[in-house]
């Protein structure tokens, strides 16, 4: 390829990559939500997770070094950039919860962590929807539905935290398994934080090109 190939547009390489990327999230999210419903066999479905995200991450950094090379992209540079970044976090965040529960011998699991669990695959695979929709975005309604939805499933995560934490503070545990599960919870509720950041940038995208 030559220098001035590499400068010219190909429309499809950073929608394939978001595509790609939201692929591995829903991956990682659906094997943690797993784990938490059948907790056995945790270093290997830790693992498991573990080998998704290090997929997301080369996806990404590949990402990166288009959108470096790349002089022409088909929106915003600092967006698409975002985008990246904010997809990526999604999984980085769900891996560091399910390496936290090997790492600090978890042995029962919540059931509000199961919930959330939940709440985070519903909100990965709806940021998918609304990612797919980005490609060519013939139904600007639809994908902000999608949007929509992502956020809508923030807010039951905001209030299933809070309730959790709540439960959490009145269980009698032990004061260090209270800390561990803080942790825990908090880190995927972050993960669905950015999985609505995601559907925030995509919605700017959409209003200003629709």
């Amino acid at each position: 390829m030559t220098f001035l190939e590499k400068l010219m547009p190909r429309s499809d390489d950073f929608f394939d990559d978001f595509e790609k990327l939201a692929a591995a999230t829903v991956e990682g999210t659906r094997l943690f939500k797993a784990l938490l419903e059948d907790f056995t066999d945790v270093p290997q479905k830790v693992q498991a997770i573990k080998e998704v995200e290090h997929r997301a991450d080369d996806i990404t950094h590949r990402a990166f070094e288009r959108l470096h090379m790349q002089f022409i992209t088909p929106f915003d540079r600092s967006e698409i950039h975002r985008l990246l970044s904010r997809i990526d976090d999604v999984l980085d965040l769900t891996d560091a919860a399910s390496e936290r529960l090997g790492l600090y011998e978890i042995t029962t699991i919540l059931p509000h962590a199961r919930e959330l669990a939940g709440v985070l695959v519903a909100a990965a695979e709806t940021m998918q929807l609304a990612i797919r929709g980005l490609r060519d975005v013939k139904n600007p309604r639809q994908v902000l539905e999608a949007c929509k939805q992502v956020n809508v499933c923030e807010n039951q995560a905001d209030t299933l935290l809070r309730r959790a934490i709540a439960d959490l503070f009145k269980s009698g545990l032990d004061p260090l398994t209270v800390i561990k599960w803080k942790e825990i919870l908090d880190l995927t509720e972050n993960a669905i934080d950015r999985a609505e950041d995601v559907a925030n940038v995509i919605e700017g995208v959409v209003l200003e090109h629709a």
